[in-house]
């Protein structure tokens, strides 16, 4: 490998420190602007969770179609996001942020108007394509912007409290927007919020690439998405159907072409992805502690969103407002680690905040059959502030771990481990739930054939198919199901808790210590 593409830890460790000027209002300014696709890219991936009950009402899809609805979209993106990170640093990182914010508005507004959950299905398909062009570049321009290390530590703080701030503010937006629109309006928020970038971007912006980019190698674009997707397939396979399913053998297919994907990048002179970055333990450790901390974060959403408005009875609006406290310590806790991280360790920080948020999945577990409102609030305000410590620490350790020139493709593996863990948030708890909740369900006799198939389905198909009948029996579905799901979350909370404390094990021994990671 050359010079320019394999960051060992001897090169990483020659960079200056603090090389760089220092900016002015212009680069804070540009940091407003490279904000709004990052806001707009996280609130997508969370907002749907409340919008699923209009959707699921309106386009009556099957609990597979449901997820699908909710998975297509992150799939994708995790799929694309290495591939238009290092296409961001070959063809400049400005000009695939542009290109992605374009498409991104067009294919939102198609998927506002929808009329079948599987049109829908393709719409979340295609706006992950322009998604993944977006969210590499906003990192990784970044780095570009801000030279001076102190002024670019701030800046990711920044920009992950963006992140995580925006995951959890899907439900509230969604939840206003709900209130007053149909559900399509939740897509078609994207258009105003771009067509500033748009505009903006070229003004503020500057162009970066790497100087001396490799050829580009269709065969490791091809084996990349070929190992995700099977993987992420199979998880949503096992969820559903068990292991007696096609998960084996998808699994299989992902790992043997995650396999040669490895080879191949290790063979390359210059690698699609520099495998080279993890060998660093800070590295690897910080897109873990990412991926697992998001994972708790989405299935959270999911059945906190599913409770507050099937089981409580609140309104969308209502129930996005119950989570905005949660909203406020995630991005307090984002900005609050950044001065703790200048004199104490990853290794204390990270584990420390992650331990408050294990406190907020046993809330649920021992709570569920109860699920207060205030409750619920509160479990949240716990989970931000470990979330929102994780994710700045971790993506900074990320970001300068990797060489300037290959900060698109270093930018791609945080944005990856991300939009995984979305998937898997989802998948993963979400289909637990689901298994759970069908397990337990116990039917009211006198129930017609056709409102019990749809009860068993989702809980929304049980609220649904109760519109239709007498009172009393509505009642008792509502009752039956709301106590079957509350069921299912207290156990699916505890596997939660289980991944915070295996996310806080990993960056208790292998994130860097600060004075170390200040030296590469």
């Amino acid at each position: 490998m050359t010079t320019a593409t394999t960051a060992t830890p001897a090169t990483i460790a020659e960079r200056p420190v603090d090389a760089g000027q220092r900016v002015g209002w212009r680069g804070w300014l540009a940091l407003v602007v490279l904000m709004l696709p990052v806001l707009l890219v996280s609130v997508d991936n969370t907002v749907l969770s409340f919008a699923l009950p209009a959707i699921a009402l309106d386009l009556e899809p099957t609990s597979a179609q449901q997820l699908w609805i909710i998975d297509a979209y992150p799939l994708v993106l995790a799929g694309l996001l290495v591939t238009m990170g290092v296409l961001g640093d070959r063809f400049g990182r400005r000009r695939m942020l542009l290109i992605g914010a374009t498409g991104f508005g067009i294919v939102s507004a198609l998927a506002a108007f929808a009329p079948t959950a599987a049109l829908l299905i393709a719409a979340r398909a295609g706006m992950g394509v322009f998604g993944a062009m977006l969210m590499p570049s906003t990192l990784s321009l970044l780095r570009t912007v801000f030279a001076n290390r102190d002024q670019r530590r701030l800046a990711i703080a920044i920009w992950a409290a963006g992140f995580s701030a925006g995951a959890a503010l899907g439900p509230v937006v969604g939840g206003i927007l709900l209130e007053h629109f149909s559900w399509g309006s939740v897509f078609l928020m994207a258009v105003p919020v771009l067509v500033p970038l748009l505009v903006f971007v070229p003004l503020l912006v500057p162009e970066s690439r790497d100087p001396h980019p490799g050829r580009i190698d269709p065969a490791s674009i091809v084996l990349s998405m070929a190992a995700l997707v099977p993987i992420v397939y199979a998880i949503k396979e096992l969820a559903v159907h068990g292991i007696a399913g096609a998960a084996p053998v998808l699994f299989a297919f992902g790992a043997l072409f995650a396999v040669l994907f490895v080879r191949r990048q290790l063979r390359l002179e210059t690698p699609m992805l520099d495998m080279a970055l993890f060998r660093r333990g800070s590295f690897s450790g910080a897109i873990l502690v990412n991926l697992l901390s998001v994972i708790a974060l989405v299935g959270f959403l999911y059945f906190v969103a599913q409770h507050l408005q099937l089981v409580v009875g609140l309104s969308p609006m209502e129930a996005g407002l119950a989570l905005v406290p949660g909203l406020v310590a995630m991005i307090a806790a984002g900005l609050i680690v950044v001065p703790l991280a200048k004199r104490f360790s990853p290794r204390i920080i990270v584990p420390a905040g992650l331990a408050v948020s294990v406190l907020a999945y046993v809330t649920i577990a021992v709570t569920a059959q109860d699920g207060e409102v205030w409750v619920l609030a509160l479990a949240f305000v716990a989970l931000g502030i470990g979330i929102g410590m994780a994710e700045t620490v971790s993506n900074e350790l990320i970001l300068s771990s990797a060489p300037p020139e290959k900060a698109g493709a270093a930018s791609a593996v945080s944005e990856t481990a991300y939009e995984l863990g979305a998937v898997l948030g989802t998948a993963v708890l979400g289909g637990l739930l689901t298994a759970l909740y069908r397990g337990s369900l116990v039917l009211p006799d006198g129930l017609p054939a056709g409102a019990a198939d749809a009860a068993r389905e989702t809980l929304a198909g049980a609220i649904a198919a109760g519109s239709s009948l007498e009172p009393g029996l509505a009642e008792q579905l509502r009752d039956a199901a709301a106590h079957a799901f509350d069921a299912g979350v207290g156990v699916t909370a505890l596997i939660g808790a289980a991944l915070i404390v295996m996310a806080a094990v990993i960056a208790a021994t292998t994130l860097e210590s600060t004075a170390s990671a200040s030296e590469h």
